[in-house]
């Protein structure tokens, strides 16, 4: 009972925080974003280093993810040219060079950690910026967190919905191998349960056609899913639970977006080809 308490004041605490991030302003998006940026590379370099036993520099590597996170927000917003992002370029052929002085026994699997993180996590949360920009389509772009706040709504809806489904009527196993508790019937119980809120966005937002909103509901169960999946994979393969413990009762910062990193590319796909163009 304790645990389920401490469990739902954290995730309730959580979601105040990423709500009043997106909808405060493009300023305050940046800087949970940033935030989140460095935090979940921090625990994947750290888990990587503990379970591995790399020597994986967390400072300079979480803040080569927040460069690139930086430097989409300022493109995204019309800032700067797409010039900002040599800067970047510029963090990855250091990695590599440095690579030659250092003397590892295996550079290339050390250098392979290194942007398995930054490809992982620093460019799906840096592409958040697109979603809340829309970059090119404007000469002087707008924040507008409709998308990205609806991104968040039908994570946590496909969560909940799978997740009370699947205790009730799960009985076939969806990916046994990586995850033994989701079943068929919990993702079937989210994807119908988050299909339905998206008429509520319909509602508020009449401008896109409900159908695209059902659309985008759709496209992010399925590839929110496999992002989950996706972590339960890198964790079983670390021999982990969590990926830290940074929230009680619900583990690590990168256990939360773990959805997030693959349906980020989902929703940005769907908006750009069908929506936007």
């Amino acid at each position: 009972m304790k645990n389920l308490l401490l469990r739902t004041l954290t995730g309730l605490v959580y979601t105040v925080v990423i709500i009043a991030g997106i909808t405060g302003g493009s300023y305050s998006f940046l800087a949970l974003f940033s935030t989140i940026t460095v935090l979940c590379l921090w625990e994947f370099y750290n888990l990587i280093n503990t379970q591995r036993q790399a020597k994986i520099s967390l400072w300079y590597n979480c803040l080569g993810g927040l460069l690139l996170f930086v430097s989409a927000y300022l493109y995204a917003a019309g800032i700067t040219s797409p010039i900002i992002f040599l800067s970047y370029l510029t963090y990855m052929m250091i990695v590599f060079i440095s690579e030659l002085y250092k003397k590892r026994q295996d550079p290339i699997i050390h250098s392979a950690y290194i942007f398995l993180g930054q490809c992982y996590i620093a460019l799906p949360l840096a592409l958040l910026n697109l979603l809340a920009f829309s970059a090119g389509k404007e000469s002087n772009p707008q924040y507008c967190w409709t998308f990205m706040l609806a991104l968040f709504v039908f994570i946590w809806i496909n969560d909940t919905g799978a997740y009370l489904v699947g205790i009730k009527f799960g009985k076939h196993r969806l990916f046994e191998r990586i995850s033994p508790k989701k079943s068929w019937e919990g993702f079937w119980g989210g994807l119908l349960l988050t299909a339905a809120s998206s008429l509520v966005f319909a509602r508020y937002a009449p401008e896109i056609p409900c159908y695209h909103w059902t659309g985008l509901a759709i496209a992010v169960v399925v590839f929110g899913t496999l992002g989950d999946l996706a972590e339960s994979l890198i964790k079983r393969t670390l021999d982990v639970k969590d990926s830290g413990n940074v929230l009680p009762g619900h583990g690590g910062i990168l256990d939360r977006f773990d959805s997030l990193l693959l349906a980020v590319y989902a929703m940005l796909f769907y908006v750009e080809l069908f929506i936007r163009n």
